[in-house]
This record gives C-alpha cells, structure tokens and sequence, in this order.
C-alpha cells in the first residue's frame, strides 16, 4: 500500500507519461517520425525470414483482443474473491484505454504499412466486427493491451502470490513479453515504430493509473 508521499510520487508518473503519450501524437500526426518508422519497417524487411512468421503470428495472439480480455476478466475475479472489492474496479482501465486507443485512430492521420510489406498478422475477432474500417495504425491495440493487462498481471501476483519463485519472475516475464509484442508488431510490419511506441505510452499510462488504485491508501477513497 503507498503512502502519501508515494502516492503523490505515482500521480507525478502518471502525468509525465500522459504528456509523452501527448506530444508522441502530435509528432505522429504532423509527420515528424515518418522518417525513423519507414527505416525500421525497411530493416524488418531486410532481415524478415518466413519460417519465423508462425512464432510472430502466436506472439501477436497475447495480444490480441480475445486473449487479453479474458486475463483482464480472470483478475477482475480473482481481485474480488480475495476480498478487495473495490480495487477489483481498477480494471475498468482496460475498456478505457481501447476507447482512448479508438478515439486517437480516428484523429490521428497515420495510416498503416502498406499491404506489400506486411507478413500478415495472427486472426482476430475485430476483424469480424469491422477492425479493419479504421484505417489509421497509430497507437497499436496489441502494444496498449500487452502492457496494461500483463503489466497489472505482474503487480497482481508480486504482491498476493505466496510463491516467492513466482513473485520473483512475474516482472521479468512481463517485461519479456512487452519486448516480444513490440518487436513483433514491427517484424511483422503490421505497425510503424511510432505506432508501437504510442500503444506502450498508452498502455503504461492506463497501467499506472490501475495501480495507483488499486495501490491507494486505504483512507484515501473507502
């Protein structure tokens, strides 16, 4: 549980990052990175080899809509069983950030990587449900939601798991498997450097604000 002090410490991170994701946008927007995301896109070109597009495809799966909220919706129980009932609500950032992430695809003009150098990205349900309409990349959806749900996975099992193994490992893994999503969306070229960069802004900052609530001090909100 944090202090006041610490509390304040949390709320000054979570502004910080709410100014980057702020300023990473408009540089989107005015063409300012277009530069840097088509010499990344052009190296992932270069070195791509298709017997690695199946690992990509089942790394992008973790990320995906499906996946994710299914993890979203095992903590917002597991939370609730173990008696905190009200930080359970903490989850409530993941809806919140993919409207955030649909409002900015709609403002923000960058459209993905072309067609003839993507490698194709692993099957999702928003295909179905019209995905595919908002044509614009910026921020990516799979490098929001890997940083927020396994973000808050991690912070979840490092303060309630009695394994100290397991607590050990849950923020190298989590770490791990950000880095992988991040690479991966580029490798694949199914998204802009930019695009990577604004979904982990987004998701660290929906993932700072969780855990300032569910961290909270206890007279701070009953």
């Amino acid at each position: 549980m944090q202090t006041l002090g610490h509390l304040r410490r949390s709320l000054l991170a979570l502004g910080v990052l709410a100014i980057a994701f702020v300023v990473l946008s408009a540089g989107v927007s005015a063409g300012q990175l277009k530069g840097v995301d088509h010499q990344v896109a052009s190296t992932m070109t270069e070195i791509w080899r298709p017997q690695l597009k199946l690992p990509m495809q089942a790394i992008a799966l973790l990320g995906g809509v499906e996946v994710t909220t299914l993890v979203a919706l095992g903590l917002f129980i597991y939370i609730r069983r173990q008696g905190f009932r009200s930080e359970a609500w903490a989850l409530l950032a993941y809806p919140l950030a993919q409207l955030i992430e649909l409002v900015y695809k709609r403002l923000v003009f960058q459209p993905g990587p072309p067609p003839s150098i993507q490698h194709g990205d692993a099957p999702s349900l928003t295909w179905l449900l019209g995905g595919s309409v908002i044509s614009n990349s910026f921020p990516s959806g799979h490098m929001l939601r890997t940083v927020l749900v396994y973000g808050l996975l991690a912070f979840v099992v490092v303060r309630m798991s009695e394994r100290p193994a397991v607590r050990r490992w849950a923020v190298p893994a989590a770490v791990v498997l950000c880095v992988a999503m991040a690479f991966d969306r580029v490798y694949l070229n199914v998204h802009w450097e930019s695009d990577v960069l604004g979904g982990a802004l987004l998701g660290a900052l929906a993932l700072a604000g969780a855990i300032i609530w569910l961290d909270r001090p206890r007279g701070v909100v009953a």
